[in-house]
């Protein structure tokens, strides 16, 4: 839920209701919710002028368009971009002792502010935070003020996946005194935690515009997850006039619950600046008392504890609702990973959000926070490597990076480090490609008589050889080493309590170029294989998976080698773009969630390995669309003989249903954890298995096909367990069944409820073979935000009420709005039962 704070006297009141109006006689140390009651026009890309229509944000304007394989690329999910304005009357009158920030999360792309008029300042990254103060350019004499944001995303294919256009982050207003503490001027670490007692560093910007100096006092007072005061710290300061200095602070927590990845305890610092007896700043720091460490031989520790990082990587796009996530998508996607055993999120290749890096802190996930995908040298937006085509619309970041680095990264760091989810800060992503010497020096290419698989082979050339073609090898303008260097050393002059690393898609080269010199950590891309030769060859680096495969084999490697802390799957869920030339496949189908947030095969084969809790899940297909043959005993085998050991991003098709022709031979597949399983055919057993017995840890029986219930039942040491696995033949379609994450939405104008359409038969099982076409109809104050059906090929309009399933299902979107009442869902199909879902409205606490 957002919130709005006014804080007086060190007393916590409400500052306005939910619909955000800002006070015309504005008091101090007020934040302000500033994502109501803007208006938006849009230029397309064949420069039509649309009308103003009134948006809330985040907004993305991208997603709401259709798809278009003509004028759309694929790189970024054949949705188009644009120059958009946004605008916003609001009412602020400033005393002479205050001044005015806007505070912008994330604008995509290329935006220029101005206030009455007038250009406040530009930033054309977008995805780093940033603020302006635009006290010199309010309106004295008037009422009312008008903010405009003109965005140009005209470079519809300027990534190499989907971004969205437009505001697509939180905004908001900051009134404060002119004594004051500086937009993320709060940095609060915890360095050195010990039994019954942890010590609490709070280091403290304060910035004095008055033009005489200012003698005041500063209070930290920390809160504990309950709201109770364990610690309270006073300094007196003095700051010249027109100055900013930091002041340091140290407080003692007793004994601290620490934040865990199994229990994520937050503190919160509540810093004032008190001046002649009045709190003129305050300003909230949620934080979390733990410690990480990496070791090269050992791993990763976490409060002293040696774990193992089960990570993802996640884009940013939430599928229907495109780059503007409401907190609700991400929190029911995160929720199934977690509950698959994920404990780790590399936000890949760009900053995250304040949102999603405030659900990662409460929900306990270990955070990548990385800032770049390309550095000196562009890569081909429509291919993965070095750029091979110069087009005007695939201009990037590369044409601000040398200017504009320093300062994305800066704020990035400033803004985020509070996080105690954060671990590692990335510099770059596959950065190698741009720069290449460093390809060739590897000897994987440019190298007629190697003829190895890149995935699945030690490096042709020696260490000596990588080191000599890097000597001889002509050099660029730029050098990969003395880029990387930089980057680490703006890091860490913010902060030395995370570790800088990298992905690295040539870590042979990377090691000897001067890249890894610059690393705390090394991430491998893709490169599982060489963990062994990084490890003999640098022992004294620490390396990691730092984006894999999802399969067992990626998972396996890890296990057996304790000085690999852990990797990061690609990806946790489906999205959108990296789809070049596959219309109408519009995103990548790498995840283990599809672009609906809907469990694909894939989640269910990494719970069985991530996850403690007993797991068992069934899947189907005839044998002759499978990728297995029988051997001699009638047992199901890979046709490519341990074809799983080198299996890539895409999990082999298999079925969620048992309805095939009479007789026809099948392979029912379990995924489980459990160490042995019994399958059933209409309760007659078809024999109990071992895991120990499948290298590819896939349970396998050969079926032939007959009609009723498949029930697969799991052992752990000898002894049944509760969880089974299921799955009834489906009769004739009859109707649409009607579920939801939720059946209450405040009336935040936030909250969203996730709506399922499911076709079932007339015994209400679940129908996932045939599919229909479903029209929504929503009555009540909701906003539609979408539909979709989870396939990566589905092109259909997401801002629509009807749709085709994929799998029987269908996802429907709703968000309240800023009244109460009760919201009917209905959804018709013809010739099936319509169903029907009512969620309540209540008043937002």
């Amino acid at each position: 839920m957002k919130k709005y704070f006014f804080y007086l006297m060190g007393v916590v009141l409400p500052l306005v209701a939910c619909n955000e109006q800002v006070s015309t006689e504005a008091s101090p140390h007020t934040i302000t919710d500033f994502n109501f009651d803007w208006e938006f026009r849009l230029v397309d890309i064949n420069g039509q002028t649309a009308d103003w229509k009134d948006v809330r944000l985040p907004h993305d304007w991208s997603v709401e368009a259709s798809f278009d394989s003509i004028n759309g690329e694929g790189a970024t999910g054949y949705l188009p971009g644009g120059t958009g304005t946004y605008r916003k009357k609001f009412p602020l009158r400033l005393k002479p002792d205050e001044k005015a920030y806007v505070l912008f999360d994330g604008v995509y792309n290329n935006s220029e502010v101005s206030l009455n008029g007038k250009k406040v300042g530009e930033h054309p990254y977008g995805y780093s935070p940033f603020y302006y103060d635009i006290s010199p350019y309010l309106n004295s004499e008037k009422d009312s003020n008008i903010i405009e944001v003109n965005v140009d995303r005209t470079r519809y294919a300027d990534s190499r996946w989907y971004t969205g256009s437009g505001i697509y982050r939180d905004v908001k207003l900051l009134v404060k005194n002119k004594l004051h503490i500086p937009v993320w001027g709060v940095f609060v670490t915890t360095p050195k935690i010990e039994a019954g007692k942890a010590q609490v560093s709070v280091s403290v910007s304060i910035k004095n515009d008055f033009s005489e100096g200012k003698k005041a006092e500063l209070r930290t007072e920390i809160y504990n997850q309950t709201g109770q005061k364990v610690s309270t710290e006073i300094s007196p300061i003095t700051v010249d006039g027109n100055e900013q200095y930091v002041q340091g602070q140290s407080a003692a927590i007793v004994n601290p619950v620490l934040w865990d990845i199994d229990a994520p305890f937050l503190y919160k610092a509540v810093t004032s600046i008190i001046y002649d007896g009045e709190v003129v700043d305050q300003q909230e720091t949620n934080f979390g008392v733990r410690s990480i460490r990496f070791d090269p031989n050992e791993g990763f520790f976490l409060n002293g504890k040696n774990r193992k990082i089960k990570g993802v990587c996640l884009h940013h796009d939430g599928g229907l609702v495109g780059a503007a996530v409401p907190d609700d998508v991400w929190r029911r996607r995160l929720g199934k990973l977690k509950e698959a055993g994920c404990n780790a999120i590399r936000i890949s290749h760009n900053p995250g959000s304040e949102a999603f890096l405030n659900l990662c802190d409460e929900m306990g996930f270990l955070v990548q926070d990385e800032f770049f995908d390309e550095w000196d040298n562009p890569k081909d937006k429509r291919k993965n490597m070095n750029e091979q085509s110069v087009d005007a619309i695939t201009r990037g970041y590369t044409e601000h990076f040398q200017e504009w680095a320093k300062k994305d990264l800066t704020n990035t760091v400033l803004a985020h480090r509070n996080h105690p989810s954060i671990i590692q800060w990335s510099i770059g992503n596959e950065i190698e490609w741009t720069y290449p010497r460093n390809a060739e020096a590897t000897g994987f290419f440019n190298n007629m008589g190697w003829q190895g698989n890149y995935f699945f082979s030690e490096p042709p050339f020696s260490v000596e050889q990588i080191k000599e073609k890097l000597n001889t090898l002509p050099k660029g303008k730029y050098d990969i080493g003395e880029t990387a260097k930089k980057l680490a050393k703006w890091t860490k002059e913010l902060d030395t309590t995370r570790y800088v690393t990298a992905n690295c898609i040539l870590p042979s080269a990377s090691h000897l170029s001067g890249y890894a010199d610059a690393l705390d950590v090394v991430g491998y891309s893709y490169r599982r294989v060489i963990y062994d030769y990084g490890h003999r060859n640098y022992p004294n680096k620490v390396i990691m998976g730092t984006e894999n495969l999802p399969q067992w084999h990626e998972w396996k490697a890890v296990m057996e080698r304790p000085f690999i802390a852990g990797l990061f799957l690609w990806t946790g869920i489906d999205y959108m773009g990296e789809s070049n030339g596959g219309w109408p496949k519009k995103g990548t189908q790498s995840g283990l969630l599809n672009q609906a947030g809907f469990e694909k095969t894939s989640y269910h084969m990494m719970k069985t390995l991530w996850s403690n809790a007993p797991h068992l899940h069934m899947t189907t297909q005839s044998l002759e669309k499978s990728i297995y043959k029988l051997n001699k005993a009638g047992e199901p085998i890979e046709k490519k003989e341990n074809g799983w050991e080198k299996a890539l991003w895409f999990w082999h098709e298999s079925n969620e249903y048992w309805n095939y022709d009479s007789n026809e031979l099948t392979v029912v597949e379990i995924y489980s954890n459990c160490d042995e399983v019994e399958l059933f055919l209409n309760d007659a057993s078809l024999g109990r298995k071992k895991l120990a017995n499948f290298d590819d840890h896939i349970y396998k029986w050969a079926v032939p096909f007959s009609a009723g219930e498949l029930r697969a039942e799991g052992y752990i040491d000898g002894k049944k367990v509760e969880s089974q696995a299921r799955m009834q033949t489906a009769e004739a379609p009859y109707a649409i069944e009607l579920s939801a994450d939720k059946s209450e939405l405040s009336a935040n104008g936030y909250d969203v409820a996730h709506v399922v359409a499911q076709i079932v038969d007339s015994k209400g099982n679940p129908v996932r073979h045939l599919n229909a076409k479903i029209s929504f109809s929503v009555t009540g104050d909701a906003k539609v935000l979408g539909v979709d059906n989870g396939s990566a090929r589905n092109v259909q309009d997401y801002q629509s009420t009807q749709i085709t399933t994929d799998k029987g299902r269908c996802l429907l979107l709703l968000q309240s709005n800023l009244n109460l009442g009760n919201i009917t869902v209905n959804a018709e199909s013809e010739g099936l039962k319509a169903g029907q879902f009512i969620l309540k409205i209540k008043a937002d606490k």
